[in-house]
């Protein structure tokens, strides 16, 4: 039985005109996340494509290629570390800056260094793509703590009413950052003298010298902004307690990284993509698995507390379930195949742009700058629709548009080397990528209690990219075994799934404080003495006078 008793409802209150909603992207908090979104949007493209093209001017194999996308995995498993960056505050720093201020510093001053580090590898030297790949790595670790940070900061910043305009404000700023690392670099590339001819080692040297300066912008955003008022109630412990817990997690990730690298010896080789995927898949369960068992057995031998690990690790989670009960299943289900569709197709998209015979500038031109312009483009609309929609209504059109867009990459192999066919493609895809991304991440600030900020939010978005990215690594291998064409197909079915799970939360889960939980059929001619009854209840939440909210 449901805990939630029937009230008759608040009278309705007044949707928002176009104009009143355009007019919360000028707040100041919204301003402030567009400049965190730029710094946030450079280092992810130094891992993704201007590397991959960067490595394909070297001469590096495709599928090899493809792999280096598994650097990016920091931001899929972020939620490990995420419960260290919510209660470890850091010497000196925290007292002058606050606790999220200081963390976004520590992680913007990291991406710099692992920028350089990558900077100064040549991947044409023999035995140099590991030290390559270390560099990405510690890329992918530090630009993840800082999505972390800045996740953290935003949700606290603003109350849910305005999470959808601060959303589209970081996707914004975001793919700005985007353009400078993505276009930007390319651009550099071709100035300092690299093409697909002639490489040039220098060329990208340099390029990506830049590209470390140009984070100092961050470093120069995250003195001058205020640290946010949380209500979170913060347990102060022991210094000798946050020692604990990062000695904890440091020994569990070297458990991880050993057995990682030495499982994939132990593994037969194979031509197959899908036994690959599935070797891979196992390698990475058993290698989380030994880091899961390493944490547990220091937890049992008291190398820290058992009380201070399970309230920083286990407690966000068990939050999770205790507001959603057997529905937090469908909840993670939607929330770790939303974007399958797009980021799985992504991976490969520079790549395929080349093999369709444009040049760097072409994709330059068309993917780094109009198509970024499109994406910001759908974000405002994106924030727009959760403003004027119900939350599921405007995940459902994110949906939709993100897979059927896909196909428009079918409809370029077809017409390679036409511009008018890649831009038709790439602005369709962008704008469509831009609104579900700017809806999503509303969505997911819905869920997220104010109480495990950093924790939750880090788990939601880690799990969002988790499968995509494993799959899209072997994007490469997929097309050298079919063709471009099933690819894109192949990413088009996937995501029709989303949409009955879209369905399925719509109808069972309120998401959002615009949903409406209150039953049509409200019966009004009892002289408002009558009890409404609730339709889409959470049976963990008590009903106050406004709908529920997952931050309530």
């Amino acid at each position: 039985m449901s805990a939630v008793q029937p009230v008759p409802p608040n009278p309705p209150v007044a949707k928002k005109s176009w104009g009143e909603a355009a007019k919360a992207y000028l707040d100041r908090r919204a301003i402030i996340m567009l400049f965190l979104g730029f710094v946030a949007g450079i280092p992810i493209l130094l891992i993704f494509s201007s590397l991959s093209l960067w490595l394909r001017e070297a001469g590096i194999d495709r599928s090899v290629v493809t792999m280096f996308s598994w650097a990016a995995l920091g931001y899929s498993f972020k939620f490990i570390w995420a419960p260290l960056v919510d209660a470890v505050p850091l010497p000196i720093l925290t007292k002058l800056l606050g606790r999220r201020r200081s963390w976004i510093l520590v992680a913007q001053l990291l991406i710099i260094l692992a920028i350089c580090l990558m900077a100064s590898v040549n991947p044409t030297n023999e035995g140099s793509l590991i030290y390559m790949a270390v560099g990405a790595v510690l890329l992918g670790f530090s630009s993840a703590t800082q999505d972390i940070v800045i996740d953290a900061y935003r949700i606290e910043l603003a109350p849910p009413s305005l999470q959808s305009v601060l959303s589209a404000m970081y996707t914004a700023g975001y793919r700005l950052g985007m353009i400078v690392a993505g276009a930007g670099a390319l651009y550099l590339a071709d100035y300092f003298g690299s093409t697909e001819a002639l490489y040039s080692y220098e060329a990208w040297r340099n390029t990506y010298w830049v590209m470390a300066g140009v984070m100092g912008i961050g470093v120069a955003t995250t003195l001058i902004i205020h640290e946010p008022v949380s209500d979170q109630v913060r347990v102060e412990r022991k210094t000798s307690d946050y020692s604990r817990l990062v000695l904890v997690f440091a020994l569990s990730v070297i458990g991880f990284v050993f057995i990682f690298a030495n499982l994939g010896s132990l593994l037969p080789a194979t031509e197959s993509a899908l036994l690959g995927f599935l070797y891979e898949l196992v390698r990475m369960v058993l290698s989380l698995t030994v880091a899961l068992a390493i944490g547990y057995g220091l937890v049992k031998a008291n190398l820290v507390e058992a009380e201070v690990a399970k309230t920083t690790w286990i407690e966000p989670i068990a939050d999770f379930f205790r507001r959603y009960g057997k529905k937090a299943l469908l909840l993670l289900a939607l929330i770790g195949l939303y974007r399958i569709s797009d980021i799985v197709a992504g991976v490969i998209s520079n790549v395929f742009y080349q093999d369709m015979g444009f040049t760097k500038t072409d994709i330059a031109n068309a993917v780094k700058l109009v198509g970024v312009v499109m994406v910001i483009a759908g974000g405002f609309l994106g924030g727009l629709l959760a403003q004027k929609l119900r939350m599921m209504q405007a995940m459902m059109v994110g949906a939709i548009l993100a897979c059927a867009t896909n196909l428009l990459f079918v409809l370029l192999t077809y017409h390679p080397g036409s511009l008018s066919y890649m831009y038709l493609a790439v602005i369709f895809d962008n704008l469509a990528a831009g609104l579900a991304s700017a809806v999503f991440i509303a969505f997911l600030s819905a869920l997220t209690s104010i109480r495990f900020t950093a924790v939750q939010y880090a788990i939601f978005s880690s799990l969002m990219t988790l499968l995509p990215k494993v799959l899209g690594g072997y994007s490469g291998t997929i097309v050298d075994n079919t063709s471009y064409p099933f690819f894109f197909i192949f990413t088009f079915a996937i995501g029709i799934p989303i949409l009955a799970l879209i369905y399925l939360v719509d109808k069972h889960i309120i998401i959002g404080d615009n949903d409406d939980i209150y039953s049509d059929n409200d019966d009004s001619n009892n002289g408002g003495n009558t009890i409404t009854s609730l339709t889409k209840t959470n049976p963990n939440l008590t009903d106050t006078k406004e709908p529920p909210r997952a931050t309530d």
